[in-house]
């Protein structure tokens, strides 16, 4: 069995729908910032179950907008895991922030939070300023014992829930928590990136419970300038408008939020999927003892599937023969040159080094058929 086009590791699918709504919002009178950014935002802030939401260009910008927001300082230290795309660290380096690291868990490849309770306690108090862990590969971070961790030692939490959009975990009172709602982190974000659950080419999402997070963010998200009467110092008239403070220009336009929306209303189905095709990889590796899933969990949004092998450049070299595009996330970020410039080595982490000296992605998509995942499957069952 062979396909005639390659299988990626992830990929965006876009229906007719999604094109009736681009086009409608063409034909409208707003490109940049009219009434479907409104709408996005709204329906965002539901799925999630958060009281307010912040469309921004990327989910990069997303980040940066929230550590500004939280007003991040030069030689303030933050804390965040050396498995996530180098985004989440370097938002507080344009801050001039330091970044700090703790160790995952091999299981999850998530932040391991008694990693980040022993470097709280090995320091002073205040030492620290904020935390920010990843929903990595769509598994939910345990935001209850972060929120806990951060009171005990005056953190802010900032979720970066990129991979993790209609994921959750139980609390310890057993209710479902919302990747992002706002019950416990100060902020979350998510990104709009074509591999991922929403797929706007470019975009993201800031969400929070938070209305002086929320005013601050409308504020910085547009060079700083409002138009708001109740807010400005003066009023000459209808024109009149007030930069109050050094903001950027990190709006999303009114035609990819109306693809956004449409994007929104086929969420629930696409996840759906994704966790039906994890649960058919789970089955055909549960006797597999060569690959190695990463831990899941009813609440997993599976952005990725991630398998852990002795051999993987092996894999990923062979599948390439195959035509599957299998990827690797993440490279440890403190071993990027960058950081190493900044006094990290590699050896700092060691299970995060040795996780991603075996990690592999493979395909995940809600538009993957069975016959392709299958094909996947008998791949890797032929290397191993």
């Amino acid at each position: 069995m062979s396909f005639s086009q390659p299988i990626p590791y992830g990929r965006q699918q876009i229906t007719e729908a999604d094109i009736a709504a681009v086009t409608d919002a063409l034909r409208a009178d707003y490109l940049t910032q009219g009434p479907k950014v409104a709408e996005f935002e709204q329906k965002f802030a539901e799925y999630v179950g958060a009281q307010y939401a912040v469309a921004v260009s990327n989910g990069t910008a997303a980040l940066h907008l929230c550590a500004l927001a939280l007003h991040v300082q030069p030689g303030q230290r933050v804390i965040t895991t050396p498995i996530t795309f180098v985004a989440s660290a370097n938002c507080v380096r344009y801050c001039g922030g330091e970044v700090h690291f703790a160790d995952i868990d091999p299981a999850t490849a998530l932040i391991d939070l008694q990693a980040v309770r022993r470097l709280l306690e090995s320091h002073p108090a205040g030492h620290f300023h904020g935390l920010i862990p990843v929903d990595f590969g769509g598994l939910a971070v345990d935001l209850e014992a972060a929120r806990q961790l951060c009171d005990e030692f005056g953190l802010w939490l900032l979720e970066d829930s990129c991979h993790a959009p209609g994921g959750s975990f139980r609390d310890s009172a057993g209710r479902e928590q919302r990747c992002g709602n706002g019950q416990f982190a100060d902020l979350a974000i998510f990104s709009f990136h074509p591999v991922k659950h929403i797929a706007t080419g470019e975009g993201g999402m800031i969400t929070t419970n938070r209305l002086d997070l929320y005013q601050e963010l409308l504020l910085l998200r547009t060079h700083g300038i409002t138009r708001d009467p109740d807010l400005m110092e003066r009023h000459d008239g209808g024109w009149y408008m007030e930069m109050q403070e050094l903001g950027y220009n990190y709006r999303m336009p009114d035609i990819l939020c109306a693809l956004g929306v449409s994007q929104l209303a086929q969420a629930p189905a696409g996840l759906a999927r994704r966790r039906a095709l994890a649960a058919r990889y789970d089955a055909a590796f549960a006797e597999l003892p060569a690959v190695r899933p990463l831990a899941g969990s009813p609440g997993h949004a599976y952005h990725l599937y991630v398998v852990r092998v002795a051999d993987r450049k092996g894999l990923y070299d062979f599948l390439r023969t195959r035509q599957i595009f299998a990827q690797v996330h993440y490279i440890p970020v403190h071993t990027m040159p960058y950081y190493q410039g900044l006094g990290w080595q590699p050896g700092d982490f060691p299970q995060a080094e040795a996780y991603y000296a075996e990690c592999l992605s493979l395909p995940l998509f809600p538009s993957l058929t069975d016959a392709e995942q299958d094909y996947v499957v008998a791949s890797v069952r032929e290397f191993v």
